[in-house]
């Protein structure tokens, strides 16, 4: 596990510094209301409900502000065990897959729980000087606990060589 997880997990969990850290660096998922759940190393929940700043034509939250949230919860996996990581560790989105099942109304709640797939992948790159890829699912729920989509994003990890030439 990264030696910095507990700081990050501490910074986005504050509600006041994670809105900060989305109006700063993320904003339309600020502007769109995405929300911390839940979080901590093996799993992290993203929350989204339907609304003016999510909507689409349809009376439902538009494909891309799920995605947004989907690929959020892998997302702050990955970027908590990367975060003041020596060596620096790039990640990169390189593939997206999307199922959409059901109308998006409501709250929605994106699910992912391959925390400790990421901290493998991240730990066999540092060793290894490797790059290396993690296959990380997302699926949203509605306040029913019905699905209404599922997401796979392949995340690309790679240790960067910190030596001067």
């Amino acid at each position: 596990m990264n030696p910095a997880f507990s700081k990050f997990s501490r910074l986005i969990t504050n509600p006041i510094s994670f809105g900060f850290f989305l109006f700063q660096k993320l904003p339309a998922a600020f502007f769109a209301g995405l929300r911390i759940h839940y979080f901590d190393d093996r799993k992290c929940v993203v929350r989204i409900r339907y609304s003016w700043f999510s909507q689409n034509p349809f009376q439902s939250i538009y494909f891309a502000v799920e995605a947004m949230a989907a690929e959020m919860t892998c997302g702050m996996l990955a970027f908590s065990q990367v975060y003041q990581r020596v060596p620096k560790i790039s990640m990169l989105v390189v593939a997206t897959q999307a199922s959409f099942l059901k109308k998006a109304t409501g709250t929605i709640l994106f699910s992912c729980e391959d925390g400790l797939a990421i901290q493998a992948a991240i730990n066999e790159t540092i060793a290894t000087g490797e790059g290396k890829t993690v296959i990380c699912k997302s699926v949203g729920t509605n306040e029913k606990g019905e699905i209404v989509a599922e997401f796979n994003f392949t995340w690309s990890f790679k240790a960067k060589n910190n030596s001067i030439l």
